[in-house]
């Protein structure tokens, strides 16, 4: 079975595969003074619950943009599932050209959206993840990744708000009944809810007429439900990209060798 590692700004996502499908799914905060024993404590006692052993882990695969928690989500594989994990970065071999100045620079992340969303749905398209930030990914027809744009993402900007505003309070996201709030709390909603609508729907806009053809729109992150209410822009929710994404580079790459008696790789990392 192949073990996915998806370490975001905000959460960590396990997952298990067995070749058909999803087995196990599961999040915790991102932090990354967690240890590979803290890790192995939590997650091994949520493989029991799910009748999985870590025996059954053949293979792993890790995307991060968090280079801090790297050091000890590897050290949780090596140690606790004695795999050598394979770690997304631009040299792997993604099956597309990454067009971009320097593609060392690019997110793991958007490319891993990239790979799955071209996989699913062909292109070109628009991948718009709704994360800590707010990601708009170009795909050309023939895979390639083009580049995108990062405006901050919702959370972030409520935060700013109540934080910069003293008489503002920290509010939670939803789609207002109305746009002109009546009060405080509306007025807030309606500005993050119909604001994020108009910066995707602009956006896109944006993008479409700078390419020249029309461009799908694909959609993941937790809100992408919520603000696909609002827009007739976006396509495709798919909430399962990145995972889908890291399952498919693990596909297209030799299972990286791990020295059990040295605990790292026969070749340099």
């Amino acid at each position: 079975m192949l073990m996915v590692v998806d370490a975001g700004n905000t959460n960590i996502v396990f997952a298990v595969h067995d070749g058909q499908e999803w087995v196990g799914r599961w999040r915790v905060a991102t932090d990354d003074q967690r240890t590979s024993d803290e890790y192995a404590v939590w997650l091994l006692s949520l493989f029991n619950l799910t009748g999985l052993k870590r025996e059954q882990i053949n293979r792993a695969v890790i995307g991060t943009v968090v280079p801090a928690a790297l050091y000890h989500l590897r050290r949780l594989c090596r140690d606790w599932f004695e795999v050598e994990p394979l770690v997304a970065r631009a040299r792997l071999d993604w099956g597309f050209d990454i067009r971009i100045d320097n593609p060392d620079e690019v997110g793991a992340d958007r490319l891993l959206n990239a790979l799955a969303a071209h996989q699913d749905y062909g292109g070109p398209l628009v991948v718009v993840d709704f994360g800590t930030a707010t990601t708009f990914d170009i795909v050309d027809k023939d895979g390639a990744y083009l580049g995108g744009i990062i405006a901050p993402g919702i959370n972030l900007s409520i935060e700013a708000l109540h934080k910069a505003a003293a008489r503002l309070p920290r509010i939670g996201i939803g789609r207002p009944q109305s746009v002109i709030g009546r009060s405080t709390v509306p007025a807030m909603q309606s500005g993050i809810y119909w604001g994020y609508v108009g910066l995707i729907e602009g956006l896109v806009a944006r993008i479409q007429a700078e390419y020249g053809d029309p461009l799908k729109v694909i959609a993941t992150g937790g809100l992408a439900p919520l603000l696909a209410e609002g827009t007739t822009v976006i396509e495709r929710i798919a909430p399962d990209l990145t995972l889908d994404g890291l399952r498919l580079l693990a596909l297209r790459n030799p299972v990286p060798t791990l020295n059990k008696e040295r605990g790292r790789l026969a070749e340099s990392d």
